[in-house]
């Protein structure tokens, strides 16, 4: 392992509404909504920061520099990012990487994704898919059918844990119901309604045991964070109580058990424990105490699998954990306060930044309408088939636990006079004007966005 050299923190958040995927906002207007709300929330300029991190899977080859443009034209380096669902978290895994070895003392990562509505669908058709050989295995060992693709490969992942520890497909549906039910506390939710369990099991059967209430929807939406140095910081004191350390994080790929003939292995089980693992090892806390979680719940098998692959339970016994109540307020923990993907949705490029905003919120106590008492760290999943995953573990720079703070304060705070944990609204004209680059701004690079995205407001 490469020692870490120096601790990097998540000073700014910002992220849009996530969205039915009708082409209605472009990729670069999602962008430049998630980017400024960062900068602002940062409290910084365009001319802070030294290198961009552009995240997406659909899009032509130098989307990012289209997006970042916008901000000001400044000859900083702009990486493209594209790690299929775990691209946002690959993204803030490497502006954390450049923070924390002094390529920079202050990066920017945003995500964005627009996608076209329903299953997801391979863009090139004469080359070999990078996951045709998870699909060969999935055909060898449980056949194929007629279902999407991602949802017959999770699906026979929980049929796999049924069959081995007894789960039963109410479980998955339990798991759906909760994270619907978490998402009427988040503004930014593309479905914000509550289901009965009889809902989500009586809804349209996808692939056993997924109902159609158990399947992420495609989305489009944009996600930003700013990574900053300890120097970055010390110069800000005032700032000290937002910023949030990223005290664990691993981004891994797939180890050998990933074509073992099982379907939960299949999955990428062996690199999400792997990099949990390795990330609560550095953030030097116990797995058992974390109080908050967003993981990627792509499906409600993939929560199942995945709460067992962190050990957040004992082995083979996350179907209890759902039993008891102990993944949502009330119980041991909350899991995707957020709604999950399954809920909020799953604009690819954004999600893993997505998902690090709220947690940013929960451990600020900004979000003070989901708050789970004696919040002192956070762990985020989020993982990719193909693959790649990544997991972080933050806690508050102060070293505090999250105490909930009132909106008013947080609005007067933040200049913007409200909370956006609690509420998805936007930004004014002069307000953006003042995160843009002071020197190297380009009317012409921005063209009409900014219109665009006040309007939308």
């Amino acid at each position: 392992m490469v020692k870490q050299a120096g601790p990097a923190y998540v000073l700014g958040v910002g992220m849009t509404k996530f969205i039915k995927p009708r082409g209605k906002v472009d990729y670069h207007e999602l962008g430049f909504e998630a980017g400024v709300k960062a900068m602002l929330d940062a409290q910084i300029t365009y001319d802070d920061v030294e290198q961009g991190v552009a995240c997406y899977v659909y899009g032509d080859s130098t989307c990012g520099q289209r997006v970042f443009y916008q901000f000001g034209l400044t000859n900083i380096p702009i990486y493209n990012v594209n790690n299929n669902c775990s691209t946002g978290s690959t993204g803030l895994a490497m502006a954390r990487t450049l923070v924390s070895h002094g390529a920079a003392d202050c990066v920017m990562a945003v995500g964005f994704e627009k996608m076209n509505p329903g299953s997801l669908q391979s863009v090139y058709n004469d080359r070999e898919n990078p996951t045709g050989l998870l699909g060969m295995m999935m055909a060898e060992t449980r056949g194929v059918t007629n279902a999407p693709g991602a949802a017959q490969m999770f699906g026979n992942a929980g049929r796999e844990y049924k069959e081995k520890f007894g789960a039963k497909n109410e479980d998955f549906a339990e798991i759906a119901r909760v994270n619907h039910e978490h998402s009427k506390r988040n503004p930014y939710s593309q479905f914000q309604t509550e289901y009965t369990l009889e809902q989500v099991i009586n809804a349209p059967m996808i692939h056993e045991p997924l109902t159609k209430l158990q399947c992420c929807p495609t989305s489009d939406g944009a996600a930003a964070a700013v990574v900053v140095s300890q120097e970055f910081l010390d110069a800000r004191p005032h700032l000290k109580d937002q910023a949030v350390l990223i005290a664990g994080q691993q981004l891994a790929t797939d180890n050998t058990s990933i074509y073992s003939k099982s379907s939960i292995d299949l999955m990428g089980f062996g690199m999400s424990r792997f990099a949990c693992r390795e990330a609560v090892k550095q953030a030097g806390v116990n797995i058992k105490d974390i109080k908050v979680c967003e993981l990627h719940d792509c499906f409600s098998a993939n929560e199942m699998i995945t709460i067992d692959a962190l050990e957040l339970c004992e082995p083979g016994k996350a179907h209890e954990m759902v039993r008891k109540g102990d993944i949502t307020y009330g119980g041991r923990m909350v899991i995707n306060p957020s709604g999950g993907l399954i809920s909020k949705g799953h604009p690819l490029g954004a999600t893993g930044l997505a998902q690090c905003a709220e947690l940013v919120w929960h451990l600020r106590g900004w979000a003070n309408n989901r708050l789970m008492d004696g919040t002192s760290s956070a762990l985020q999943h989020n993982l990719g088939l193909g693959g790649a995953v990544v997991c972080t573990v933050y806690k508050r720079a102060d070293g505090k636990v999250a105490a909930a703070v009132p909106d008013a304060v947080v609005g007067k705070a933040n200049g913007l006079g409200y909370n956006p944990a609690v509420e998805a609204k936007g930004f004014t004209a002069a307000q953006a004007k003042a995160v843009l680059s002071k020197k190297n701004s380009s009317a012409w690079a921005l063209s009409d966005t900014q219109e665009r995205v006040i309007a939308r407001f």
